[in-house]
């Protein structure tokens, strides 16, 4: 597994996976806000069931998990078939679902639909700031 260290905006990335068509670390960087001591782990789908099964109790891959010790776990097997699915660049995805795992870092959540809106909102409002589209359209 390739760690980097965290920079700048405190930001660890890790590669669990091949970094083949994946964003660069310093991409990942700049699309987490500084939040502070963070890390971001992209994983295969092993992993993120395995994860999603002990800390969720569901048995499958997810896009995205954060814990709150500040860990965001991407699964890229999940993200390449969902911008698939969508239409959606990869690199967008991406983009899109580290914000996401750092909202909720920052006590966003979406299980009420209020709060949904709320979240949906703020992510596509930094999304726009770094150049991405709406993702919800």
């Amino acid at each position: 597994m390739r760690t980097t260290k965290p920079r700048k905006n405190k930001v660890g990335i890790q590669f669990a996976v091949s970094r083949r068509g994946l964003p660069s670390a310093a991409l990942l960087r700049r699309w987490a806000p500084d939040i502070g001591g963070i890390t971001v782990r992209i994983v295969g789908a092993r992993e993120a069931r395995r994860l999603n099964r002990q800390f969720r109790g569901k048995d499958k891959a997810t896009n995205v998990l954060t814990f709150a010790t500040g860990d965001i776990v991407l699964c890229d097997p999940v993200i390449r078939r969902e911008a698939r699915e969508q239409g959606k660049s990869l690199r967008a995805h991406y983009a899109h679902l580290v914000l996401h795992g750092v909202l909720h870092l920052q006590g966003y959540d979406h299980v009420k639909r209020q709060d949904a809106r709320r979240m949906e909102r703020r992510e596509i409002r930094w999304l726009r700031r770094l150049g991405f589209a709406n993702p919800y359209e």
